[in-house]
Protein backbone atom coordinates (compact mmCIF):
# COMPACT_ATOMS: atom_id res chain seq x y z
CA UNK A 1 0.00 0.00 0.00
CA UNK A 2 1.45 3.39 -0.92
CA UNK A 3 0.86 5.37 2.27
CA UNK A 4 0.30 5.20 6.03
CA UNK A 5 -3.31 5.35 7.22
CA UNK A 6 -5.27 5.02 10.45
CA UNK A 7 -8.89 4.77 11.59
CA UNK A 8 -10.58 4.62 14.98
CA UNK A 9 -8.93 4.69 18.38
CA UNK A 10 -5.41 3.38 18.99
CA UNK A 11 -2.96 3.76 21.91
CA UNK A 12 -0.08 6.24 21.80
CA UNK A 13 2.54 3.47 21.53
CA UNK A 14 2.26 0.05 19.91
CA UNK A 15 2.41 -3.07 22.10
CA UNK A 16 1.31 -1.13 25.18
CA UNK A 17 -1.79 -1.33 27.36
CA UNK A 18 -4.97 -0.17 25.65
CA UNK A 19 -8.00 -0.60 27.87
CA UNK A 20 -11.76 -0.58 27.36
CA UNK A 21 -14.04 1.65 29.45
CA UNK A 22 -14.59 -1.30 31.80
CA UNK A 23 -10.85 -1.63 32.41
CA UNK A 24 -10.23 -4.81 30.39
CA UNK A 25 -7.70 -4.87 27.58
CA UNK A 26 -8.40 -4.59 23.89
CA UNK A 27 -6.70 -7.40 21.97
CA UNK A 28 -3.84 -6.22 19.76
CA UNK A 29 -3.21 -8.02 16.45
CA UNK A 30 -0.23 -7.40 14.19
CA UNK A 31 -1.27 -8.28 10.62
CA UNK A 32 1.72 -8.31 8.29
CA UNK A 33 3.15 -9.83 5.14
CA UNK A 34 6.49 -11.47 4.30
CA UNK A 35 6.99 -12.53 7.90
CA UNK A 36 7.77 -9.30 9.73
CA UNK A 37 9.64 -7.70 6.80
CA UNK A 38 6.67 -6.70 4.62
CA UNK A 39 4.00 -4.07 5.10
CA UNK A 40 1.75 -4.42 8.14
CA UNK A 41 -1.05 -2.91 10.16
CA UNK A 42 -1.87 -3.21 13.85
CA UNK A 43 -5.51 -3.77 14.80
CA UNK A 44 -7.24 -3.59 18.19
CA UNK A 45 -10.13 -6.01 18.77
CA UNK A 46 -12.84 -6.30 21.39
CA UNK A 47 -12.23 -10.06 21.35
CA UNK A 48 -9.25 -12.33 20.85
CA UNK A 49 -9.36 -13.34 17.15
CA UNK A 50 -8.22 -16.86 18.09
CA UNK A 51 -11.43 -17.83 19.93
CA UNK A 52 -12.83 -20.43 17.51
CA UNK A 53 -15.95 -22.42 18.47
CA UNK A 54 -16.06 -24.88 15.58
CA UNK A 55 -13.98 -25.83 12.53
CA UNK A 56 -15.16 -27.45 9.31
CA UNK A 57 -14.50 -27.80 5.59
CA UNK A 58 -16.90 -26.27 3.07
CA UNK A 59 -15.42 -27.59 -0.19
CA UNK A 60 -12.41 -27.96 -2.43
CA UNK A 61 -11.92 -24.93 -4.70
CA UNK A 62 -9.31 -26.40 -7.04
CA UNK A 63 -9.92 -25.56 -10.67
CA UNK A 64 -10.52 -28.24 -13.29
CA UNK A 65 -8.66 -27.46 -16.48
CA UNK A 66 -9.30 -28.66 -20.03
CA UNK A 67 -7.33 -31.49 -21.54
CA UNK A 68 -4.33 -30.49 -23.71
CA UNK A 69 -5.53 -28.87 -26.94
CA UNK A 70 -3.98 -26.91 -29.84
CA UNK A 71 -2.51 -23.51 -29.01
CA UNK A 72 -4.95 -20.91 -30.36
CA UNK A 73 -6.66 -17.60 -29.80
CA UNK A 74 -9.64 -17.95 -27.45
CA UNK A 75 -12.84 -15.96 -27.00
CA UNK A 76 -15.09 -16.57 -23.99
CA UNK A 77 -18.56 -15.00 -23.89
CA UNK A 78 -18.93 -14.83 -20.12
CA UNK A 79 -22.47 -13.45 -20.25
CA UNK A 80 -23.51 -16.92 -21.46
CA UNK A 81 -22.22 -18.64 -18.30
CA UNK A 82 -24.83 -19.73 -15.79
CA UNK A 83 -23.66 -19.28 -12.18
CA UNK A 84 -24.68 -21.81 -9.50
CA UNK A 85 -28.26 -21.16 -8.50
CA UNK A 86 -28.12 -22.37 -4.89
CA UNK A 87 -25.03 -20.44 -3.77
CA UNK A 88 -24.77 -17.49 -6.10
CA UNK A 89 -23.29 -15.00 -3.64
CA UNK A 90 -20.17 -12.86 -4.36
CA UNK A 91 -17.82 -15.65 -3.21
CA UNK A 92 -19.47 -19.01 -3.90
CA UNK A 93 -20.81 -17.72 -7.22
CA UNK A 94 -17.36 -17.06 -8.69
CA UNK A 95 -16.70 -18.84 -11.98
CA UNK A 96 -13.05 -18.99 -12.98
CA UNK A 97 -12.11 -19.06 -16.66
CA UNK A 98 -8.31 -19.03 -16.65
CA UNK A 99 -5.51 -19.76 -14.22
CA UNK A 100 -1.87 -20.60 -13.57
CA UNK A 101 0.47 -20.70 -10.57
CA UNK A 102 0.33 -16.92 -10.14
CA UNK A 103 -3.19 -15.77 -10.90
CA UNK A 104 -6.78 -16.90 -11.44
CA UNK A 105 -9.22 -14.91 -13.56
CA UNK A 106 -12.99 -15.27 -13.39
CA UNK A 107 -16.32 -13.54 -13.12
CA UNK A 108 -19.14 -13.31 -10.58
CA UNK A 109 -22.73 -12.32 -11.24
CA UNK A 110 -24.19 -12.74 -7.74
CA UNK A 111 -27.84 -12.36 -6.78
CA UNK A 112 -27.74 -13.66 -3.20
CA UNK A 113 -26.31 -11.97 -0.09
CA UNK A 114 -23.40 -13.33 1.90
CA UNK A 115 -24.56 -14.78 5.23
CA UNK A 116 -20.94 -15.29 6.30
CA UNK A 117 -17.61 -13.45 6.14
CA UNK A 118 -14.69 -14.38 3.90
CA UNK A 119 -10.91 -14.33 4.06
CA UNK A 120 -8.53 -15.29 1.25
CA UNK A 121 -5.30 -16.59 2.80
CA UNK A 122 -3.80 -17.60 -0.56
CA UNK A 123 -3.07 -14.08 -1.79
CA UNK A 124 -4.41 -10.65 -2.71
CA UNK A 125 -7.58 -10.08 -4.73
CA UNK A 126 -8.72 -7.43 -7.17
CA UNK A 127 -12.45 -7.20 -7.84
CA UNK A 128 -13.36 -5.00 -10.79
CA UNK A 129 -16.96 -3.76 -10.56
CA UNK A 130 -18.41 -4.10 -14.07
CA UNK A 131 -21.69 -2.80 -12.72
CA UNK A 132 -23.49 -2.54 -9.41
CA UNK A 133 -23.20 -0.58 -6.18
CA UNK A 134 -22.74 -1.61 -2.58
CA UNK A 135 -20.33 -1.78 0.33
CA UNK A 136 -17.17 -3.74 1.00
CA UNK A 137 -17.33 -4.34 4.77
CA UNK A 138 -13.93 -5.28 6.23
CA UNK A 139 -12.07 -5.45 9.53
CA UNK A 140 -10.39 -2.21 8.42
CA UNK A 141 -13.66 -0.40 7.80
CA UNK A 142 -16.21 0.06 5.04
CA UNK A 143 -15.53 1.06 1.42
CA UNK A 144 -18.57 2.01 -0.70
CA UNK A 145 -18.13 0.70 -4.25
CA UNK A 146 -19.62 1.68 -7.60
CA UNK A 147 -19.39 0.84 -11.28
CA UNK A 148 -15.81 0.96 -12.55
CA UNK A 149 -14.13 0.44 -9.17
CA UNK A 150 -11.12 -1.74 -8.63
CA UNK A 151 -11.36 -3.16 -5.10
CA UNK A 152 -7.87 -4.18 -3.93
CA UNK A 153 -8.15 -6.61 -1.00
CA UNK A 154 -4.94 -7.72 0.76
CA UNK A 155 -4.32 -11.34 1.73
CA UNK A 156 -5.85 -12.28 5.07
CA UNK A 157 -8.48 -9.52 5.10
CA UNK A 158 -11.80 -10.58 6.59
CA UNK A 159 -14.60 -9.04 4.55
CA UNK A 160 -18.16 -9.25 3.32
CA UNK A 161 -19.68 -7.75 0.16
CA UNK A 162 -23.07 -6.10 0.67
CA UNK A 163 -24.82 -5.53 -2.66
CA UNK A 164 -27.23 -2.59 -2.91
CA UNK A 165 -28.43 -3.00 -6.51
CA UNK A 166 -30.48 -5.66 -8.26
CA UNK A 167 -27.65 -6.50 -10.66
CA UNK A 168 -23.98 -6.82 -9.76
CA UNK A 169 -21.11 -8.13 -11.84
CA UNK A 170 -17.43 -8.50 -10.94
CA UNK A 171 -14.30 -9.42 -12.82
CA UNK A 172 -12.37 -11.46 -10.22
CA UNK A 173 -8.57 -11.59 -10.16
CA UNK A 174 -7.04 -13.75 -7.44
CA UNK A 175 -3.28 -13.50 -6.98
CA UNK A 176 -0.86 -15.85 -5.23
CA UNK A 177 1.04 -12.83 -3.87
CA UNK A 178 0.79 -9.08 -3.32
CA UNK A 179 -0.82 -6.74 -5.84
CA UNK A 180 0.94 -3.37 -5.86
CA UNK A 181 1.31 -0.16 -7.83
CA UNK A 182 3.82 -0.34 -10.72
CA UNK A 183 7.40 0.16 -9.52
CA UNK A 184 8.32 2.57 -12.30
CA UNK A 185 5.64 4.97 -11.10
CA UNK A 186 6.97 5.09 -7.49
CA UNK A 187 9.92 6.91 -5.97
CA UNK A 188 12.24 5.39 -3.35
CA UNK A 189 9.78 6.33 -0.61
CA UNK A 190 6.81 4.66 -2.31
CA UNK A 191 5.08 7.87 -3.40
CA UNK A 192 3.50 7.84 -6.84
CA UNK A 193 5.44 10.07 -9.23
CA UNK A 194 4.26 12.92 -11.45
CA UNK A 195 4.21 10.77 -14.60
CA UNK A 196 2.03 8.12 -12.95
CA UNK A 197 -1.43 7.78 -14.55
CA UNK A 198 -2.99 8.08 -11.09
CA UNK A 199 -1.94 9.29 -7.65
CA UNK A 200 -2.80 8.94 -3.98
CA UNK A 201 -5.70 11.39 -4.33
CA UNK A 202 -7.46 8.84 -6.52
CA UNK A 203 -7.10 6.02 -3.96
CA UNK A 204 -10.02 5.49 -1.57
CA UNK A 205 -9.13 3.66 1.65
CA UNK A 206 -11.85 2.77 4.19
CA UNK A 207 -13.56 5.96 5.33
CA UNK A 208 -15.70 4.61 8.15
CA UNK A 209 -14.79 2.06 10.80
CA UNK A 210 -17.97 0.35 11.98
CA UNK A 211 -17.19 -1.53 15.21
CA UNK A 212 -19.40 -4.47 16.16
CA UNK A 213 -19.47 -6.00 19.62
CA UNK A 214 -22.41 -8.38 19.23
CA UNK A 215 -22.31 -11.93 20.55
CA UNK A 216 -23.77 -14.89 18.67
CA UNK A 217 -22.70 -17.36 16.01
CA UNK A 218 -20.76 -15.84 13.11
CA UNK A 219 -19.14 -17.84 10.31
CA UNK A 220 -15.87 -16.88 8.63
CA UNK A 221 -14.86 -18.90 5.56
CA UNK A 222 -11.10 -19.00 4.92
CA UNK A 223 -9.54 -20.06 1.62
CA UNK A 224 -6.05 -21.58 1.82
CA UNK A 225 -4.34 -23.84 -0.72
CA UNK A 226 -7.61 -23.96 -2.68
CA UNK A 227 -9.56 -25.41 0.26
CA UNK A 228 -12.44 -23.45 1.72
CA UNK A 229 -12.59 -23.84 5.49
CA UNK A 230 -15.35 -22.80 7.87
CA UNK A 231 -14.77 -21.25 11.32
CA UNK A 232 -17.49 -20.40 13.79
CA UNK A 233 -16.94 -17.55 16.23
CA UNK A 234 -19.04 -16.46 19.19
CA UNK A 235 -18.71 -12.77 18.32
CA UNK A 236 -18.97 -10.51 15.29
CA UNK A 237 -15.66 -10.68 13.37
CA UNK A 238 -15.67 -6.94 12.54
CA UNK A 239 -14.93 -5.98 16.16
CA UNK A 240 -11.96 -3.68 15.54
CA UNK A 241 -12.02 -0.34 17.39
CA UNK A 242 -8.96 1.11 15.69
CA UNK A 243 -5.94 0.33 13.55
CA UNK A 244 -3.02 1.92 11.75
CA UNK A 245 -0.41 0.91 9.20
CA UNK A 246 0.22 0.32 5.51
CA UNK A 247 -1.82 -2.85 4.93
CA UNK A 248 -5.52 -2.33 4.19
CA UNK A 249 -8.05 -2.62 1.33
CA UNK A 250 -8.63 0.27 -1.02
CA UNK A 251 -10.61 1.28 -4.08
CA UNK A 252 -9.60 3.00 -7.30
CA UNK A 253 -12.02 3.85 -10.10
CA UNK A 254 -11.00 3.16 -13.69
CA UNK A 255 -12.43 6.58 -14.65
CA UNK A 256 -9.62 8.16 -12.60
CA UNK A 257 -6.93 6.47 -14.71
CA UNK A 258 -5.35 9.19 -16.85
CA UNK A 259 -4.25 7.64 -20.18
CA UNK A 260 -0.74 8.23 -21.48
CA UNK A 261 -0.82 9.14 -25.17
CA UNK A 262 1.85 10.07 -27.72
CA UNK A 263 2.60 11.26 -31.22
CA UNK A 264 2.75 7.63 -32.38
CA UNK A 265 1.10 4.52 -30.96
CA UNK A 266 2.13 3.80 -27.37
CA UNK A 267 2.91 0.22 -26.23
CA UNK A 268 0.63 -1.67 -23.81
CA UNK A 269 2.77 -0.95 -20.68
CA UNK A 270 1.47 2.65 -20.64
CA UNK A 271 -1.89 1.19 -19.60
CA UNK A 272 -0.47 -0.66 -16.58
CA UNK A 273 -2.42 -0.05 -13.38
CA UNK A 274 -1.23 -2.77 -10.95
CA UNK A 275 1.54 -5.32 -10.73
CA UNK A 276 1.40 -8.84 -9.28
CA UNK A 277 3.86 -11.69 -9.02
CA UNK A 278 4.02 -13.02 -12.59
CA UNK A 279 1.36 -10.72 -14.07
CA UNK A 280 0.22 -7.13 -14.58
CA UNK A 281 -3.23 -5.49 -14.71
CA UNK A 282 -3.87 -2.71 -17.24
CA UNK A 283 -6.73 -0.30 -17.93
CA UNK A 284 -7.85 0.65 -21.44
CA UNK A 285 -9.90 3.84 -21.07
CA UNK A 286 -11.32 6.50 -23.40
CA UNK A 287 -8.38 8.49 -24.79
CA UNK A 288 -7.15 10.63 -27.68
CA UNK A 289 -5.42 8.80 -30.49
CA UNK A 290 -1.90 9.41 -31.75
CA UNK A 291 -1.33 12.81 -33.31
CA UNK A 292 1.45 12.12 -35.84
CA UNK A 293 0.04 13.23 -39.23
CA UNK A 294 0.67 9.74 -40.65
CA UNK A 295 -0.01 7.83 -37.46
CA UNK A 296 -1.98 4.58 -37.35
CA UNK A 297 -4.17 4.54 -34.21
CA UNK A 298 -4.85 0.78 -34.34
CA UNK A 299 -2.23 -1.30 -32.52
CA UNK A 300 0.43 -3.01 -34.60
CA UNK A 301 0.69 -6.78 -34.82
CA UNK A 302 2.89 -8.05 -32.02
CA UNK A 303 4.18 -11.34 -30.68
CA UNK A 304 3.84 -12.12 -27.00
CA UNK A 305 6.81 -14.45 -26.99
CA UNK A 306 6.89 -14.63 -23.19
CA UNK A 307 3.43 -13.45 -22.15
CA UNK A 308 -0.25 -14.42 -22.37
CA UNK A 309 -2.63 -11.50 -22.96
CA UNK A 310 -6.15 -11.51 -21.50
CA UNK A 311 -8.67 -8.76 -22.21
CA UNK A 312 -11.99 -8.32 -20.41
CA UNK A 313 -14.26 -6.04 -22.43
CA UNK A 314 -16.29 -3.68 -20.25
CA UNK A 315 -17.92 -1.09 -22.47
CA UNK A 316 -17.64 0.88 -25.71
CA UNK A 317 -16.30 -0.12 -29.10
CA UNK A 318 -12.93 -1.84 -29.01
CA UNK A 319 -11.64 -0.52 -32.31
CA UNK A 320 -9.14 -3.29 -33.14
CA UNK A 321 -11.55 -6.22 -32.60
CA UNK A 322 -14.63 -7.66 -34.31
CA UNK A 323 -17.22 -10.00 -32.84
CA UNK A 324 -16.47 -8.95 -29.26
CA UNK A 325 -19.26 -8.29 -26.78
CA UNK A 326 -19.57 -6.64 -23.42
CA UNK A 327 -18.31 -9.20 -20.90
CA UNK A 328 -16.16 -11.04 -23.46
CA UNK A 329 -12.77 -12.41 -22.42
CA UNK A 330 -10.12 -12.98 -25.08
CA UNK A 331 -6.92 -14.94 -24.57
CA UNK A 332 -4.03 -14.38 -26.97
CA UNK A 333 -1.35 -16.84 -25.84
CA UNK A 334 2.41 -16.61 -25.99
CA UNK A 335 3.87 -18.20 -29.10
CA UNK A 336 1.32 -16.68 -31.49
CA UNK A 337 1.40 -13.13 -32.91
CA UNK A 338 -1.80 -11.17 -32.56
CA UNK A 339 -3.20 -7.84 -33.60
CA UNK A 340 -6.07 -5.98 -35.26
CA UNK A 341 -8.80 -7.77 -37.16
CA UNK A 342 -8.97 -7.28 -40.94
CA UNK A 343 -10.20 -3.85 -41.93
CA UNK A 344 -9.68 -2.25 -38.53
CA UNK A 345 -6.23 -0.80 -39.34
CA UNK A 346 -7.43 1.24 -42.30
CA UNK A 347 -10.64 2.13 -40.49
CA UNK A 348 -8.68 3.62 -37.59
CA UNK A 349 -6.72 6.09 -39.72
CA UNK A 350 -8.01 9.61 -39.21
CA UNK A 351 -9.92 8.76 -36.04
CA UNK A 352 -9.27 11.19 -33.18
CA UNK A 353 -10.29 9.20 -30.10
CA UNK A 354 -11.58 5.91 -28.76
CA UNK A 355 -14.28 5.23 -26.19
CA UNK A 356 -13.26 1.67 -25.36
CA UNK A 357 -13.19 0.45 -21.77
CA UNK A 358 -11.43 -2.81 -20.94
CA UNK A 359 -9.27 -4.50 -18.30
CA UNK A 360 -6.19 -6.39 -19.45
CA UNK A 361 -4.19 -9.03 -17.58
CA UNK A 362 -0.81 -10.02 -19.01
CA UNK A 363 0.80 -13.08 -17.44
CA UNK A 364 4.40 -14.27 -17.72
CA UNK A 365 3.55 -17.93 -17.39
CA UNK A 366 1.05 -19.72 -19.65
CA UNK A 367 -2.58 -19.69 -18.62
CA UNK A 368 -4.81 -22.75 -18.69
CA UNK A 369 -8.48 -22.70 -19.65
CA UNK A 370 -10.95 -24.20 -17.17
CA UNK A 371 -13.61 -26.73 -18.11
CA UNK A 372 -16.28 -24.23 -17.03
CA UNK A 373 -14.97 -21.75 -19.60
CA UNK A 374 -15.50 -24.22 -22.44
CA UNK A 375 -19.27 -23.83 -22.07
CA UNK A 376 -19.06 -20.24 -23.33
CA UNK A 377 -16.21 -20.45 -25.85
CA UNK A 378 -16.55 -19.06 -29.37
CA UNK A 379 -14.64 -21.78 -31.21
CA UNK A 380 -14.61 -19.79 -34.47
CA UNK A 381 -12.61 -16.93 -32.96
CA UNK A 382 -9.25 -18.44 -33.92
CA UNK A 383 -10.23 -18.09 -37.60
CA UNK A 384 -11.63 -14.54 -37.33
CA UNK A 385 -8.48 -12.97 -38.84
CA UNK A 386 -9.12 -14.60 -42.22
CA UNK A 387 -9.94 -12.00 -44.85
Amino acid sequence: MPFYYRLGEIPHKRHTQFRKPDGSLYREEVMGTKGFSGIESILYHHNAPTQIKHVGIVRDLSLEYEEPSPLRYRHLNTFAVNPPVEENDPIMGRIFMLGNEDVKIGIANPNKPMDYFYRNADGDEVLFVHYGEGKLETIFGTIPYRKGDYLVIPVGTTYRIVMETDQTRFLVIESSDAIVTPKRYRNEHGQLLEHSPYCERDIRPPQELVTHNEKGDFEVRVKLRDQLNSYLFGFHPLDVVGWDGYLYPWAFNIADFEPITGRIHQPPPVHQTFAGNGFVICSFVPRLFDYHPEGIPAPYFHSNVDSDEVLYYVDGNFMSRRGINEGSITLHPMGLPHGPHPGTIEASIGKKETNELAVMVDTFRPLRVTKQALTCEDEKYVYSWLE
